[in-house]
């Protein structure tokens, strides 16, 4: 049996995503193969269905590419006078990005919100973002969920900070560093459920009879040492409704 993984939630590296899990895939037909992945799997032909993977694999749906309505709203609320949102993603994860921008400049026109994309492949590509965007001067950052940005939390919250830019992300594991902000699937979760699958296949379970779990729990975690830094005065209904704030 093969477990492909995206994030390692004790230390939030990030492995893995869709082109190992459809390497995976490519490689055998035969061996038992759990994923996590952040988008859909049937779009990314890992799986027949859903409810009927129907072949050697199956596994966990995290969602978090498909939440960037979601997390623009949330930071529209954290930063209501916010009328230009800059847009970091990364071009070479395809799979993520382009629903990233396709749904961020949805949901910026529904809000009224001026939406600029950046890109950023390397730690030096993300440092030349931040330097346009100190050009450009946006009012919040919207950074996209990918491994490797994710990768680069240390980096990306010290670049939020010293440009003074309120910056949400998909991880937890971000706002625990200093980020401002974070929404996104439980990850911690997500892999108790992956180890449930574990104990079924090796007990003689299928993967194509077991459904993709798709991720239910989602977590709002706002760090309020970075706000109170950067002068951000998070809205009462948000620290009510915050799964976790920060001090």
């Amino acid at each position: 049996m093969a477990c492909v993984r995206r994030e390692d939630p004790a230390r939030g590296d990030h492995e893995g995503g869709p082109p190992a899990v459809l390497a995976a895939k490519a490689a055998t037909a035969t061996i038992p193969t759990l994923f996590v992945v952040a988008e859909d799997p049937v779009k990314l032909d890992l799986v027949a269905s859903i409810a009927r993977p129907g072949g050697n694999l199956t596994g966990i749906n995290l969602f978090n590419s498909e939440l960037v309505a979601k997390r623009l709203e949330l930071l529209h609320e954290l930063v209501p006078r916010a009328a230009r949102i800059a847009v970091l993603v990364n071009p070479a994860d395809e799979g993520n990005t382009k629903p990233t921008v396709r749904d961020a400049e949805a949901a910026g026109r529904a809000m009224a919100l001026q939406i600029q994309v950046l890109n950023a492949t390397t730690s030096r590509e993300i440092d030349a973002a931040f330097e346009a965007m100190a050009r450009e001067r946006p009012d919040a950052l919207f950074v996209g969920a990918s491994p490797f940005l994710n990768g680069r939390r240390f980096q990306l919250v010290q670049l939020a900070a010293f440009h003074r830019l309120p910056a949400t992300y998909s991880q937890r594991e971000i706002a625990e560093v200093g980020g401002l902000m974070s929404y996104g699937a439980n990850i911690g979760d997500a892999y108790r459920q992956l180890g449930v699958y574990v104990g079924r296949i090796l007990k003689g379970a299928k993967p194509a009879d077991l459904p993709v779990v798709q991720a239910s729990k989602f977590e709002l975690v706002i760090n309020a040492q970075t706000a109170r830094m950067l002068g951000v005065t998070v809205p009462d209904k948000l620290l009510a409704t915050a799964d976790e704030v920060i001090e």
